[in-house]
């Protein structure tokens, strides 16, 4: 299969769709429950994929009351779901379903319900309710939850591991001819505890300047969805008079984002996405970021928690260039949950 292909099928696990997806080798039937957003559902998918034979999609909206007090309010759940979903939404119910987010905690919790019990239901960051309410739990490190049923990870799930970033960069081979060392330069958005405004932008292009100054080499940008587009285009223009590429959306072409990853030496990625820094951390190369003031709040215990254990630096730090292990946790934790649903299965509550 050539190279752009493979990075195709695997991207189908961070992209927002509905739809089922087949996976050979195992007859395990999964259920991902997200609100769409995309950080959620990659996280989730990145899971599934390495669970589950068939995976079915939803993407998932409460209304009103149950969007407000999510995933509390269970009483009549079921209207809850979208009109057009919700005779869709039934029996026969997934041997496993993953929800990401607090809206799908909601119909993630109630599957356990509805199911009598045979669904395995997983949910994935802080549902914010007692972790019981759930067979297992996901949760990182700074969103401080604990129980007998919560795995702890430092980061975010992700797809990042060798065979997708080979896939990367075979995809995208002519990045590998531009100048090194190649630095991919990941941009977010505000966040609430964190701002990425153009006054930042303008302080992290001098930045950046300085070190193309002291080592030539090459930048690979790439802006989010959430970038707003005015500070996209003062990074196009600012980042024109150096070599490299420019991504912001599918004017410039395919999302060359796994290539960027795979042909860098170093990664910059600004400080509000706890799902972009575990994916930079997941690489294995020297990952930076720079905040004029400290975060606050879950981003900054996660800061902290990069920092202290070698995989994050700051930007302009004075400190001997290292490559840390790769931050990638997914494996891991894929391997305990399928433990974790093998008892669950062969305790006779789940008809496979």
């Amino acid at each position: 299969m050539p190279a752009e292909n493979r990075l195709v099928n695997r991207a189908l696990q961070c992209r927002p769709f509905v739809q089922l997806l087949t996976m050979p080798e195992t007859a395990t039937t999964c259920w991902v429950i997200t609100d769409g957003a995309a950080g959620n559902e990659r996280q989730a998918l990145a899971l599934a994929g390495r669970l589950a034979g068939a995976v079915r999609v939803w993407q998932l909206e409460p209304c009103a009351p149950w969007s407000w007090l999510a995933p509390s309010l269970l009483l009549g759940a079921r209207l809850a779901l979208p009109a057009p979903q919700r005779m869709q939404f039934s029996a026969p119910w997934p041997a496993i379903a993953i929800g990401c987010g607090r809206s799908a905690a909601l119909f993630t919790r109630a599957l356990r319900r509805w199911s009598g019990g045979r669904t395995f239901t997983l949910q994935i960051l802080n549902p914010r309710i007692a972790p019981s309410a759930y067979d297992l739990v996901v949760a990182p490190q700074h969103d401080r939850l604990a129980g007998s049923n919560v795995i702890s990870t430092l980061g975010s799930l992700n797809p990042v591991d060798d065979n997708w970033l080979a896939d990367g960069a075979a995809a995208f081979p002519d990045l590998a001819a531009l100048p090194m060392p190649r630095r991919a330069v990941l941009i977010g958005a505000n966040h609430r505890d964190v701002a990425i405004d153009t006054q930042y932008c303008v302080a992290l292009v001098e930045a950046l300047a300085r070190q193309y100054e002291r080592h030539g080499g090459s930048f690979l940008v790439t802006t989010s969805r959430r970038t707003p587009a005015l500070l996209a285009e003062y990074l196009r223009s600012a980042f024109a008079r150096f070599p490299g590429v420019f991504w912001s959306g599918v004017q410039d072409g395919p999302n060359p984002y796994a290539g960027f990853l795979a042909h860098a030496q170093s990664i910059f990625v600004t400080p509000d996405s706890v799902n972009m820094l575990s994916e930079a951390c997941a690489v294995g190369v020297p990952v930076y970021s720079w905040w004029a003031q400290p975060a606050r709040g879950k981003l900054a215990r996660f800061h902290a928690a990069l920092v202290q254990s070698g995989q994050l630096r700051l930007l302009g730090q004075q400190a001997p260039e290292h490559k840390p292990p790769p931050l990638r946790e997914t494996a891991a934790v894929a391997v305990e949950v399928a433990r974790r649903w093998r008892v669950f299965r062969d305790s006779g509550q789940v008809i496979d």
